[in-house]
């Protein structure tokens, strides 16, 4: 009996050094520098709340573009990474996309990536060339029902958020408008704005100083309510797409395995910078909209993606290049 008690006592202060030691370490945490692995997104708010974590922590936060592969790579490097919090992913709203594209990714978004916290939710723009006849969503419906098929827009490639935001705008509204796919965002817009294409639906911080600057006409944005940014555009839903919400965000994933203690920490210090007003300030500018949040809000919101785009590509038939 004894022994059975002296074994159950040396797993309890086993136990209870181990979560004392986790628990220095997050105190500690960060003693060397992070690694901020971003895909194809803009580096922009990675740069931003990094440099705020740097100045706070005395410890450089590098920022390594890895673009390739559609956030593919960014991805695989994160997941396979130790999971000790130093590798993180700006995880954006076309990883849960992936899932529905490729039906063998080198890595699980939801088994092998652990979420910490939202960034920034992001609409898009439904913009369109000037001189096309349509100053509401109203208007491009009518057109486009009269004229199927002759209508067309651009986006930033097969398989992308701006690709599926219009795929899923043709199922809900129930018109036919052609697909024409980019390289890339720069590319897509460059075409409208020649008016080579009729619109596109373009990430708020790129296609709004085109809109002020009259190269483009916006009809809508994209979320399920109006801007902070541009408060007199009507959302799409409220404009004759009952329902239509595409949203895109940025936020903070690590390497699944990555003690909770250590999650805290980064969620913590990342929910202070997004208070900052400064920041605050330069994301508004930039057509972005503070949304920090907890991990398991997070992971929801990844999971309802996948479920959402996952149907959006099943129906459309949409396939990678």
């Amino acid at each position: 009996m004894m022994s059975v008690f002296r074994v159950a006592i040396l797993a309890l202060v086993v136990f209870l050094a181990a979560v004392l030691t986790r628990a220095t370490f997050a105190q500690d945490y960060p003693t060397k520098p992070i690694r901020f692995v971003i895909g194809p997104a803009p580096d922009v708010l990675a740069r931003l709340v990094g440099q705020k974590l740097s100045d706070a922590w005395g410890q450089q936060v590098v920022v390594d573009r890895r673009p390739a592969a559609g956030g593919i790579i960014a991805g695989e490097i994160v997941a396979k990474a130790p999971p000790d919090g130093y590798t993180w992913l700006l995880s954006t709203g076309a990883y849960p996309t992936l899932v529905g594209l490729y039906p063998k990714l080198p890595f699980d978004f939801v088994r092998d990536l652990a979420p910490v916290s939202l960034l920034a939710s992001i609409p898009f723009l439904l913009v369109v060339h000037p001189s096309l006849p349509a100053r509401s969503i109203g208007d491009l419906l009518k057109l486009a029902r009269a004229r199927p098929g002759e209508l067309n827009y651009a986006s930033s490639g097969n398989g992308t958020t701006a690709h599926l935001a219009g795929e899923m705008f043709k199922n809900m509204a129930r018109v036919n408008i052609v697909h024409v796919p980019y390289k890339g965002t720069t590319e897509g817009v460059t075409d409208v704005i020649g008016g080579q294409v009729h619109m596109m639906f373009a990430i708020m911080q790129a296609g709004f100083p085109l809109v002020k600057a009259g190269k483009l006409r916006a009809l809508a944005v994209s979320g399920a309510k109006r801007s902070p940014s541009a408060p007199d555009l009507p959302t799409i839903a409220e404009s004759g797409v009952p329902g239509y919400e595409f949203t895109s965000w940025n936020g903070v994933h690590v390497t699944a395995g990555t003690s909770k203690a250590i999650i805290a920490r980064i969620h913590a210090d990342l929910i202070k910078v997004l208070a900052l007003p400064d920041v605050k300030e330069r994301m508004f500018n930039l057509g972005m909209e503070v949304a920090g949040s907890t991990p398991e809000q997070l992971a929801a919101l990844v999971n309802s993606d996948i479920a959402k785009w996952g149907k959006v590509i099943k129906e459309s038939g949409v396939r990678v290049d």
